[in-house]
């Protein structure tokens, strides 16, 4: 997935396009605030599949089947809950998924926004309806097709999803840019198609990794993010509630004390930075961790070394093989973690690394901090995020990551 030199700064439509992409009468800041979206019940090793796929990472064997054994048991419960014996309400074994609304042409559709990825797709009326079912989708306008221009998303399962691209408007909370690249799913694996919930990502990463050809096609943020107020948009995730993205401001009502700035790592596409140190409790360790911040990334995955540090702090814990993962007694007090970033040190709470358990009922639980086996690089995804507000800047040549603690936290 990545490769990359500098950032696209304009749009390359080919069709007929407006004298501005951007439909605006003022320099505007909003929020999108997440809409909760289904509960779902959580499988660990799913997590780190998705991680490597997403990342165009070869899949063990081992892992397959330990997501597709917690898949089963996901079957079993679910038998379970029709007969009144195991209830699905929402506890410490589950969690919504949080989305956020978009309007595409004439439909407002539920999308993922995801500062991992660079492509705007959705469902589509190009679709067969046997995959729309339960999904609000985009209805395609032949008049605003980019002729010539595809774009396919794969994975190395097989999935994924591909189809054609339009030239429509998007409106994101107050701003509406009027010749957005959409990419108009034309098929869906079943993967996608089954998730009801979600309707189609907004990606957030840079556009040089946009899979659109023969050309790239510029994100949503770098369309509009000139004639934001500053340009800008910050994501303050929560754990177990739904959070926000906050365009083109800052709100100092959402973080504690400084915001720390250091540049970002732009080359490959994606929102990377470096930290000096790790902390596992008091304990705190110099190394040098190269990583990324992405919203569509569950887990924290970082350096096997890492790792098993943490987990050397939490009795009973160790490497379950079946469960593609570190597991620990559900019991177990966790200690914090934290990386140190711009010289200061970025904590997660303990209590937000106990991922799940195994299964309904179970008292082994699966870790929020896994190792980067054949990924390359660190990612910090939701299980961090969710105790950060974090910036992300254009405000120069080189784009900044600002990190503060979230108040409350």
């Amino acid at each position: 997935m990545p490769s990359f030199a500098h950032l696209t700064a304009a749009l390359a439509f080919t069709s007929t396009a407006l004298a501005t992409p951007v439909q605006i009468n003022k320099r505007e800041a909003f929020s999108v605030q997440q809409v909760p979206h289904g509960t779902y019940l959580k499988n660990g090793p799913q997590q780190k599949v998705k991680a490597l796929r997403k990342f165009g990472k070869t899949v063990p064997q081992s892992l397959l089947e330990a997501a597709e054994n917690r898949a089963n048991v996901f079957t079993a419960t679910a038998a379970g809950a029709v007969n009144g014996t195991d209830p699905a309400v929402p506890s410490d074994e589950y969690d919504s998924s949080y989305l956020s609304p978009v309007t595409v042409g004439s439909k407002t559709v539920q999308l993922d926004f995801d500062t991992g990825s660079a492509d705007l797709w959705v469902f589509s009326s190009l679709q067969a309806s046997s995959q729309l079912a339960g999904h609000d989708y985009y209805q395609a306008d032949a008049s605003k097709l980019k002729s010539g221009y595809t774009w396919k998303i794969s994975y190395g399962d097989g999935s994924g999803a591909a189809g054609k691209v339009y030239a429509d408007k998007v409106v994101v909370g107050a701003v509406t840019a009027t010749t957005q690249a959409v990419e108009a799913a034309t098929s869906v694996s079943a993967a996608f198609s089954q998730d009801q919930n979600t309707d189609g990502l907004l990606g957030l990463a840079f556009s040089t990794i946009n899979t659109v050809k023969p050309t790239p096609q510029t994100t949503f943020f770098e369309t509009v993010k000139s004639q934001l107020a500053a340009p800008l948009f910050a994501v303050d995730l929560k754990y177990h509630a739904a959070g926000t993205y906050d365009f083109g401001y800052i709100d100092k009502s959402k973080y504690t004390g400084t915001i720390t700035y250091i540049n970002a790592d732009n080359s490959q596409g994606f929102w990377g930075f470096s930290a000096t140190a790790y902390s596992v409790g008091t304990t705190t360790t110099k190394a040098t961790i190269t990583g990324i911040l992405d919203t569509g990334t569950t887990l924290i995955y970082t350096d096997a070394a890492i790792v098993k540090a943490y987990y050397a702090k939490v009795s009973g814990a160790k490497v379950d093989n079946t469960q593609g993962g570190y597991v620990f007694p559900c019991s177990a007090t966790l200690p914090n973690f934290a990386i140190t970033v711009g010289g200061v040190s970025q904590v997660v709470p303990g209590k937000y690394i106990n991922y799940a358990p195994l299964s309904t009922g179970s008292s082994t639980c699966f870790g929020g901090i896994q190792t980067d086996d054949g990924i390359g690089f660190s990612i910090f995804g939701d299980i961090f995020l969710k105790s950060k507000y974090i910036v992300h800047e254009y405000a120069s040549s080189t784009p900044r990551l600002g990190f503060a603690q979230q108040a409350g936290v």
